[in-house]
């Protein structure tokens, strides 16, 4: 047994067609999350702690679909949304609707510590924001260049989009983020946090925050989801990959791989790890944002298939 960390910048049909400089981002903002992970469980940090310390990284960099790099609905506005569970008590508190709060994914781990609730939204969700002093900002902050001119772009082809999928240097960003620890003693925590989708309908809530389908955690692992939301939902991804390993005793990537692989082509992908220090990363799409680690020295970061 020992600590395990994988972390996702999202699946999709990424294009082979990417450029140098988009990639080497991505990485280089993959590498360096990755690194303060493994930083973080060397210093003996809980799970949780470095799940949330290492999504925060990932929402404040504007290469990925979440916090500072959401993508806009039809009318131009942020709504984020995230999760968090910890597996070994079963707690979860999650987000959505969010437009003024830098780091929704801290935000979801005080709905699990600082109410009886699970899941709070849109302006109640503000409201406790405030009240708990967490860091906010202008909505401005969170619209980007990027995020406007893909806005436009999907408008004027009259079509809703997943993230930044196509193959122009411009669209070509990551999609939803989400990190999946266990830690020396072996507690399993998934955190997952998203800007959503591209020219979305105000009000659209996706897999992300929903316990079970595009975050989830038990004794036994920690899964993380990315990619078609409506899809991710409908197939309670992360709940079936811990099912798998609970009721018929699948290795985390076996049971992974048997849920991606059962999934339509070219909509998911995950992260996951196991109590027992094992790492998943299975996708379906010709690519995945992604890197892990483990304490036996084993480190990997890649994008493409």
């Amino acid at each position: 047994m020992g600590w395990a960390i994988a972390l996702h910048g999202g699946a999709r049909d990424i294009a082979r067609t990417v450029t140098p400089e988009r990639r080497e981002i991505a990485e280089v903002g993959l590498r360096h999350c990755l690194q303060i992970g493994v930083a973080a469980l060397k210093e003996s940090r809980t799970a949780m702690d470095v799940a949330e310390i290492v999504v925060r990284e990932l929402e404040n960099n504007p290469s990925f679909n979440a916090g500072r790099g959401s993508v806009l609905t039809e009318e131009g506005t942020i709504e984020m949304e995230a999760s968090i569970m910890e597996g070994s008590t079963k707690r979860c508190g999650a987000v959505s609707g969010l437009s003024t709060v830098v780091n929704p994914i801290s935000l979801a781990r005080l709905v699990m510590e600082k109410t009886p609730h699970i899941y709070l939204a849109f302006d109640g969700a503000e409201k406790f924001a405030r009240e708990q002093s967490v860091d906010t900002t202008d909505t401005k902050y969170f619209i980007t260049k990027e995020s406007v001119a893909q806005l436009q772009q999907v408008r004027e082809a009259q079509t809703l989009q997943v993230d930044f999928s196509t193959s122009t240097e411009s669209n070509s960003h990551p999609e939803t983020v989400g990190c999946a620890v266990v830690d020396s003693l072996g507690n399993c925590v998934a955190a997952t946090s998203t800007g959503g989708r591209v020219n979305k309908m105000v009000g659209r809530i996706g897999d992300t925050p929903i316990i079970g389908a595009g975050n989830y955690a038990n004794y036994l692992c920690a899964v993380s989801a990315t990619g078609m939301g409506e899809h991710i939902i409908q197939a309670t991804v992360a709940r079936d990959v811990a099912a798998l390993m609970e009721y018929k005793g699948f290795s985390v990537k076996e049971a992974a791989n048997y849920v991606i692989g059962n999934m339509e082509k070219g909509t998911c992908g995950l992260v996951a790890v196991s109590y027992n220090g094992e790492v998943a990363m299975p996708f379906n799409t010709s690519g995945m944002f992604r890197a892990c680690a483990t304490e036996d020295g084993y480190s990997e970061v890649g994008i493409l298939a």
